[in-house]
């Protein structure tokens, strides 16, 4: 069942992107029937409607192939995922060790797409053609957001089905579809990172003219800015700027283990009560994690927030493009991985629960399970 559902997902996934390809030429023709000159870095990009329209299914496609390296290794019917769940059997060490090692692989393909469509796209039409990519990419965004969403709907309705102790039947079948979900809302997230990579190199290519046009007007000279990562202002920004990602993090892993610490005390707390008679108190646990959720948060964005800007007014253009840039590629590599890893080590768990190891030894597959519930 999870398997079928799995496909019928990601078919429509594929069905809406051949259908984006046909209906998006039509609007090509809306586009002037001329050549268009785009200026960036002092060089002329000339892009005609059919290069434009290439930009749009590099970013379509894209996303499309993203989609389905994220499946192959996030699925529990393909070998990554399984390999990891085999892995249980002989403790969690394995099983984090080859976790991380399946997010940080996973990373290739993506990067691979998003390097191609960056030098396609950028070759026919400049950074408009960059922009042009991310609008591809987002082109299927009602059905990523579909098939995004049908993880947490599964995941609740197992969850419903647990507390309302109805029978145990009702729960794999749930399971079975939490599973499916699972790899569906790693492949959204693969659409938003891609997405968010394109627009984000688009809006640098946006401030390094804007710095440009600036200081053409202070100075009265018609100049061209170059970002030389070979200056030690901007080699430095490089290094900051990648190191950010990390920062942030280990800010929002750290507030989710507060938090759980946190909710665990209080669970600790109830549990007496609760098996003496009394009744659970919801409250307490949901305010835990709404008053985490907000204050946890503010250091997070703060560093979004503030970064760049400390970093212009102290260190000048330069480092500033070179932090920008440095987000960039040091977030996208961080994002991929994590996502994947994650949704791998949560079908894993699924594999556990419905005792779909073969198993060379007699290790208790409660003991399996509680390796990957604390994964």
């Amino acid at each position: 069942m999870k398997l079928e559902v799995d496909a019928k997902l990601f078919y429509q996934l594929v069905i809406s992107t051949v259908l984006m390809s046909i209906m998006i030429i039509p609007a090509t023709y809306m586009l002037p029937n001329y050549n268009m000159d785009f200026s960036f870095g002092g060089n002329t990009y000339t892009g005609t409607q059919w290069n434009l329209y290439g930009c749009i299914m590099m970013g379509l496609w894209s996303g499309m192939i993203i989609g389905a390296s994220t499946e192959y290794y996030t699925s529990n019917a393909y070998a990554p995922t399984r390999a990891l769940a085999q892995s249980c059997e002989y403790g969690p060490a394995p099983n984090i060790i080859k976790g991380l090692a399946l997010g940080y692989l996973s990373n290739i393909i993506p990067i691979v797409c998003l390097s191609a469509t960056v030098l396609v796209s950028f070759h026919f039409a400049g950074m408009y053609g960059i922009a042009l990519s991310a609008i591809g990419m987002l082109g299927c965004l009602p059905i990523s957001l579909t098939i995004d969403g049908y993880g947490p709907i599964s995941d609740n309705a197992g969850g419903i089905a647990e507390m309302s102790n109805l029978k145990g039947s009702v729960r794999e079948l749930t399971d079975k579809l939490d599973a499916a979900g699972n790899t569906t809302a790693a492949i959204g997230k693969g659409f938003a990172i891609g997405s968010a990579a394109l627009v984000a190199l688009a809006l640098f290519g946006a401030f390094i003219t804007r710095v440009e046009e600036t200081r053409n007007i202070m100075t009265g000279k018609n100049t061209t800015i170059k970002i030389d990562v070979l200056n030690p202002y901007a080699f430095a920004g490089l290094l900051f700027g990648a190191m950010l990602p990390y920062w942030f993090s280990a800010l929002t892993m750290g507030a989710v283990g507060d938090a759980a610490q946190q909710m665990i005390e209080e669970i600790e707390r109830q549990y007496p009560m609760i098996l003496a008679g009394g009744d659970p108190d919801h409250e307490k646990c949901i305010a835990i994690s709404t008053q985490a959720s907000l204050s946890k948060m503010i250091a997070p964005g703060a560093i979004v927030i503030i970064s760049p800007l400390a970093c212009g007014m102290i260190f000048g253009y330069r480092a500033t493009a070179g932090l920008l840039a440095g987000i960039i590629v040091s977030g996208i590599q961080i994002a991929f991985s994590a996502s994947n890893t994650g949704g791998a080590w949560d079908n894993c768990k699924k594999m556990v629960e419905a005792k779909q190891l073969k198993r060379s030894g007699d290790f208790d597959n409660g003991m399996l399970k509680g390796f990957v519930d604390a994964l």
